[in-house]
C-alpha cells in the first residue's frame, strides 16, 4: 500500500509499505478520508517532539472496518479520535480527558491516516474513541468531526451560549467551524476577523458572519468590533489563530464579564504576550485555554454534523489523492483553502 511518512522536517515521502495487521483488541480500517490541518504544515516544517520518525502522518481519520473486534464488523463506517487519553489518571477519572498528562495521538505516537490502511490501537477502543458514522454523513464530512470536536471543547470552556456576541479572530478552517458552532449554540451575532483580506472574503462567503472585519493593522480590529457592538465589546472572543497580537487585542475587544478563548497556540519560541491585568481585573474577564478534544467531544461533533447543526460539506474545498498530500499541506500553509481532505 501507499503511505505518507514523515522522516524529518521538510521530508515527507510517499512510500510503499506492507499492509498493517491488527493485533488483539485492535481494528484495521481502510482509510477513506484523512483531512489535513495547520498542524500537519507545522510538522512538515518543524517536526514535533512526540514524533519519532519514520511515522505515517494524518490524524483527522474516517474509514471502513476491514478486521473487526468487539462490536465492530467488516464494512462498518467509522470516525477515529486523534488525541488518545489514558482513561485512568487523575485527570481522566475527573472527566478532564483533554488535559490527560499521558495523552498520545494518532499520527504522532501511532501511524496515522495518510495511508490506504491503518490499525486503530486498542488504547483508542478502550476510551470509546471509535464512532459509527451515520448513514447520511460521508467519509470526508466525518473526518471533519475531529477538528470540530476541538472547537466544541473550546466553546464549552468559553461558555458560548444564547444571545452572545461572539468574535472569531482567524478565518481558516477552525475559525469557520467556530462561526458555525457559535450559531448553533444560539449566539446572537458572530463577527469574523482576519488580517488576510482574501482569505477573509473567501471564508465569509461560506459561513456568512454578521460582519467580516479586515484587521488592517494597529488597533483596526479593536476599533471595528467596538463600533459593531455599540462600544460594548463581545461576550466571547476566540483567537483561532497562532497570533500573540490577536490575543492581546482580544483583551480589549471583550465586553465586561466577557470570556476570551486562547484557542490557537503560539509558537514555542515566542509564547509570551502583554496582558493588561487591570482590564482583566476591572472588567471581570475570564481567559480560558483550549487543548484538543475528548472522545465524547468527537461523538458529539459527529452528531452535530449528522443533524445539520454544523454543516461542513461546503468547507471541504479540496479533495486530493494520497500521492498529492504534500500539495494539500502546501495549500493549507498558504491559506488557499478552507479544508483539504486526502482520499487514499
Amino acid at each position: 500500500m501507499k503511505v505518507a511518512r514523515f522522516h524529518a522536517p521538510g521530508d515527507i515521502r510517499i512510500e510503499d509499505a506492507p499492509e498493517p495487521v491488527a493485533g488483539p483488541g485492535e481494528l484495521r480500517i481502510r482509510v477513506r478520508n484523512c483531512s489535513t490541518c495547520g498542524t500537519d504544515a507545522k510538522i512538515l516544517k518543524h517536526g514535533h517532539h512526540h514524533i519519532r520518525p519514520p511515522r505515517v502522518m494524518g490524524h483527522e481519520i474516517a474509514g471502513e472496518v476491514v478486521d473487526g473486534t468487539g462490536p465492530w464488523a467488516p464494512g462498518d463506517r467509522v470516525q477515529v479520535i486523534a488525541a488518545i487519553p489514558c482513561g485512568t489518571c487523575g485527570e481522566c477519572r475527573r472527566g478532564r480527558m483533554t488535559v490527560c498528562p499521558n495523552q498520545e495521538s494518532m499520527g504522532y505516537h501511532y501511524d496515522g491516516g495518510f495511508a490506504e490502511y491503518m490499525v486503530v490501537p486498542a488504547k483508542v477502543l478502550a476510551v470509546d474513541g471509535v464512532n459509527r458514522i451515520p448513514d447520511e454523513v460521508g467519509f470526508a464530512e466525518a473526518s471533519v468531526a475531529e477538528p470540530l470536536a476541538c472547537v466544541l471543547n473550546g466553546q464549552e470552556l468559553a461558555r458560548v451560549g444564547e444571545g452572545d456576541d461572539v468574535v472569531v479572530m482567524g478565518s481558516g478552517p477552525i475559525g469557520c467551524l467556530h462561526v458555525r458552532l457559535a450559531r448553533s449554540r444560539g449566539a446572537a451575532r458572530v463577527f469574523l476577523v482576519d488580517v488576510n483580506a482574501e482569505r477573509l472574503e473567501t471564508a465569509a462567503a461560506l459561513v456568512l458572519p454578521d460582519a467580516a472585519v479586515h484587521a488592517e493593522g494597529g488597533d483596526s480590529a479593536v476599533e471595528q468590533v467596538l463600533k459593531l457592538t455599540e462600544g460594548r465589546g463581545a461576550d466571547v472572543v476566540v483567537t483561532a489563530a497562532a497570533s500573540g497580537a490577536a490575543q492581546e487585542q482580544a483583551l480589549r475587544i471583550a465586553a465586561r464579564q466577557g470570556r476570551i478563548s486562547f484557542f490557537g497556540g503560539l509558537p514555542k519560541d515566542d509564547p509570551i504576550i502583554r496582558c493588561d491585568s487591570n482590564l482583566v481585573h476591572y472588567r471581570e474577564l475570564t481567559i480560558v485555554g483550549a487543548n484538543g478534544s475528548s472522545p465524547a467531544h468527537n461523538a458529539q461533533a459527529l452528531r452535530l454534523i449528522a443533524d445539520g447543526a454544523v454543516p461542513v460539506t461546503d468547507l471541504i474545498t479540496h479533495r486530493l489523492p494520497l500521492p498529492e498530500v504534500l500539495d494539500g499541506i502546501g495549500i493549507v500553509s498558504r491559506g488557499e483553502a478552507i479544508k483539504v481532505t486526502v482520499e487514499p
